[in-house]
């Protein structure tokens, strides 16, 4: 199947897809069946659930954390989820912009399979050279739309958010591939931006049962 790239979203990438899918929150269409996106629902956490006792970044401590990086660096497995997020991505987007660490291998396998232009953002603007918060693609002006691994109060998120329009961006939404559902989508939703998240904790859970 050839793509075409198209600097205003990933409507192209849609309409080149067979839809289904089963989780109506997301108001979007998904690339599989019910069976298929519980098998991928599966794999996330077979692959990064990890019990114990956690420090979260929020500060939060938790029995049980997803270790992003074990999904993230199967190559099989990121690509599924690149391509269950490219369905997320709101028509108008001008650019994705993934948060240091995690969410720049997501941005990157988004960006190779949509062709979207991507944006890499840091946690904090590096003090030489270019001194840029976000690198690659120019975020001024342009319809933003920022990726995530894992969110859980959302806080670091809505740091680069602000950090992000500072510099001009315009941001009105955020993809995660887990969202823990412990106060992130509400911080998201009080600076007008919505939380389109691939699974919740949830969803995960009940997909193991």
């Amino acid at each position: 199947m050839t793509l075409r790239r198209v600097s205003s979203g990933a409507r192209n990438y849609r309409e080149a897809l067979c839809v289904g899918g089963i989780f109506a929150e997301h108001r979007v269409p998904h690339i599989v069946g019910v069976s298929m996106q519980l098998d991928l629902a599966r794999a996330i956490y077979e692959r990064s659930h990890l019990v114990g006792d956690f420090l979260l970044r929020s500060g939060q401590r938790s029995t049980v954390y997803f270790d992003k990086y074990r999904f993230e660096c199967e190559p099989m497995l990121l690509r599924q989820i690149a391509e269950q997020l490219a369905l997320l991505v709101p028509p108008k987007t001008d650019v994705i912009a993934g948060l240091e660490l995690g969410g720049i291998p997501l941005v990157t396998a988004v960006g190779l399979v949509t062709g979207m232009p991507m944006a890499f953002v840091r946690k904090k603007a590096k003090e030489y050279g270019t001194c840029q918060l976000a690198e690659g693609t120019p975020v001024a002006g342009r319809q933003v739309v920022v990726i995530e691994d894992v969110i859980t109060s959302g806080g670091q998120v809505a740091e680069s958010i602000r950090a992000l329009r500072e510099r001009g961006a315009l941001i009105d939404c955020a993809l995660c591939v887990i969202d823990r559902e412990q106060g992130g989508r509400e911080l998201l939703g009080s600076l007008g931006v919505e939380l389109r998240a691939l699974f919740t904790l949830q969803q995960l859970e009940q997909a193991v049962l």
